[in-house]
């Protein structure tokens, strides 16, 4: 029997969300109160590359955390035969969809999106919501079919988001928002009254009367005239007319100082500032910046959303305890804020690089007080790395640099191979400057050639320490090799060293061995801001 929803841990999948999510053990119907995705797209692609007709045996679709251009193969084809076998209004989109996109990326994407969403809407909870966080590119296609898969009449909002003040564009309007399209499963959604606060031309142009103590206020109508379900009619002091509350309240309101009078006598509400929620939010987001390179909280990582847009997401739509899915979850923004907001959470990401960072950003951010979770899907052993490197030797890597606290250097999709597949930094000095260790990462074949290679290497690049990561034994020349290269030896520690070459055995890693190196403050990944849980970032209310 699997375990109940209350009693599951907060996890991160490492893995293709689809097969995760189709475990039913793990992901059983009606488990997420909250899902949020922002499934990766090519959006850099102009539209005659998306819309190009893709007929060759192309690979099909991959994922890593710089590239998400998705494309028609194989792959594709058997994805798409199996959804459109299946009764329902999403198969036959789907149908339609290719008769009208034909074999092409946009298409491609949209039939990797259909099984997916269908998965979504079974693990959601009859009062659970989900938000797809989407570009111009590809939304108008997604929400056909969102309305497709989850009813248009369980549609709510589609949400703008101004992502960036000003965008220059050849040939046309300067792109600049994004969409968010808000679904339910049922009517009988959780929704929390979200409140924000007024922006200053707001409040010059309506709370501009002050009282003699300084209190602001605006003027509020206390006619009924033209309010749906009507009012109350009396006199209220030589005035008759239906008014919007009874005589008793108004009476109340008189005695509090809470009525001001008009030139002509006309009774009119005060309404404080200081008793306000502030205005609630509408569906075009204009107070949310993205990330630029100054803001502390940005890492680095390409797709970063602001955690005050989640934080809004998450505020609206669910409660301190509920469990949250992010199926795309990338640097872990959605799992971040869940966890500083007391939400339960699981994460899905194909990549390991997503991974560690996420794993690290969970620790910089929250330190002792981050609650327990799980990693599914990373090799625990051996075999599980061996198989790993063998099915795809970029993921393996990454994992093998995630292990030891190291950042990628380079795409090697796109470029030579330098020699370097990741870097660690760090301080050991007060000069401001960090010092460098190169990591290079093999899982087939190695020798003593390798290890030579490896040290000319590090000398081009000046770093202090290479490590060479190995799956295969080492042998003997390759230790005496990296054993002439000597030591480093810190200036202000001169009583420590750290052999320049070190290599590192997969099977050491895993038992918990690492990097010899000073453990200063390590500048691998930029540190996310220490946080504390329970206290949102944004000041908005909740009704």
């Amino acid at each position: 029997m699997s375990a109940q929803p209350k009693d599951r841990p907060n996890r991160l999948y490492f893995g293709d969300n689809l097969p995760t999510l189709r475990n039913k053990d793990n992901f059983p119907d009606d488990l997420f109160d909250l899902i949020y995705l922002d499934p990766p797209f090519n959006s850099k692609a102009t539209y005659n590359v998306l819309f190009a007709e893709r007929n060759g045996a192309h690979s099909s679709a991959q994922i890593t955390a710089f590239e998400d251009t998705w494309h028609w193969g194989e792959e594709t084809e058997y994805t798409y035969l199996e959804f459109v076998r299946q009764p329902g209004k999403s198969a036959d989109l789907l149908v339609t969809l290719r008769s009208f996109l034909g074999e092409n990326d946009m298409m491609a994407y949209l039939v990797m999106m259909a099984p997916r969403l269908a998965e979504l809407r079974r693990v959601l909870k009859p009062t659970g919501s989900i938000y797809l966080h989407c570009d111009t590119v590809a939304g108008h296609y997604l929400k056909l079919l969102l309305d497709s898969i989850f009813s248009p009449l369980n549609f709510r909002n589609e949400i703008i988001w101004k992502r960036t003040s000003g965008h220059s564009d050849s040939g046309k309007y300067g792109r600049v928002h994004d969409t968010i399209f808000y679904y339910s499963k049922s009517p009988l959604t959780v929704w929390n009254n979200p409140y924000q606060e007024y922006d200053q031309s707001y409040l010059e142009q309506y709370y501009r009367h002050r009282d003699p103590d300084g209190r602001k206020w605006m003027s509020g109508d206390l006619s009924a005239a033209g309010l749906l379900g009507g009012g109350y009619e009396y006199e209220w002091k030589g005035v008759t007319r239906v008014w919007r509350c009874p005589i008793e309240t108004m009476e109340k309101l008189d005695l509090e100082g809470k009525i001001f009078y008009t030139k002509n006598g006309i009774p009119r509400r005060k309404r404080y500032l200081d008793e306000s929620k502030g205005m609630p939010i509408q569906d075009v987001w204009t107070d949310i910046e993205a990330l630029r390179s100054w803001h502390k909280e940005r890492l680095g990582y390409p797709t970063q959303k602001p955690e005050a847009l989640l934080e809004r997401i998450i505020l609206a739509s669910s409660k301190e305890g509920d469990l949250i899915l992010d199926p795309f979850c990338g640097c872990g923004t959605t799992i971040a804020v869940a966890e500083r907001l007391k939400r339960r959470w699981i994460g899905i990401d194909i990549t390991y690089l997503a991974i560690s960072l996420m794993k690290t950003r969970l620790a910089d951010t929250f330190a002792k007080d981050l609650s327990p979770y799980e990693v599914i899907g990373d090799p625990k052993d051996l075999s599980g790395t061996e198989a790993l490197a063998l099915e795809n030797r970029f993921q393996f890597e990454w994992w093998a640099l995630g292990k030891v606290g190291a950042y990628p250097a380079q795409d090697k999709k796109k470029g030579p191979d330098s020699g370097v597949d990741g870097i660690i930094k760090f301080f050991d000095d007060n000069s401001g400057k960090p010092k460098k260790i190169v990591v290079q990462v093999k899982s087939g074949k190695v020798g003593v050639k390798e290890i030579r290679d490896f040290i000319h290497v590090v000398q081009r690049e000046n770093a202090v320490i290479g490590a060479f990561i190995t799956l295969r034994d080492p042998t003997a020349p390759m230790t005496t090799e990296a054993v002439k290269e000597g030591f480093y030896f810190p200036e202000f520690f001169p009583q420590d060293k750290y052999p320049k070459i070190q290599i590192l055995k997969i099977e050491d890693i895993l038992k918990g061995g690492g990097i010899e190196y000073p453990r200063g403050a390590d500048a691998t990944f930029k540190r996310a801001q220490r946080k504390h849980k329970g206290k949102p970032d944004k000041q908005e209310t909740l009704l």
